[in-house]
């Protein structure tokens, strides 16, 4: 199992590098211990995240009410929620463009 998550009694936790303001919005593969996400949103009033949060929910089938920020709101290193036990992190890692 990669280093960038882990199962947890709700579902995932996801450790991401967030580049907001990029041309659009992907995986850049990995960053220290996070998987390393460009974001086309700027980082005001909660855009960035927004994105992240919709990026992640689309990239693994899910709603967005699926995925949260649940440590990182105003940093780059984020710490996400999929409340998917059913869910793959691994395919985030496959859609590195």
């Amino acid at each position: 199992m990669a280093t960038w998550y882990r199962k947890t009694e709700q579902g995932w936790l996801i450790a991401v590098h967030a580049q907001p303001g990029a041309k659009k919005s992907a995986v850049a593969g990995l960053h220290g211990g996070a998987l390393k996400i460009r974001i086309a949103a700027p980082p005001v009033e909660g855009k960035a995240n927004a994105a992240l949060v919709a990026f992640v929910a689309g990239a693994l089938g899910l709603p967005r009410g699926a995925v949260s920020v649940v440590r990182g709101d105003s940093s780059r290193e984020k710490l996400l929620l999929v409340a998917e036990p059913a869910a793959d992190p691994a395919l985030l890692h496959m859609e590195q463009s």
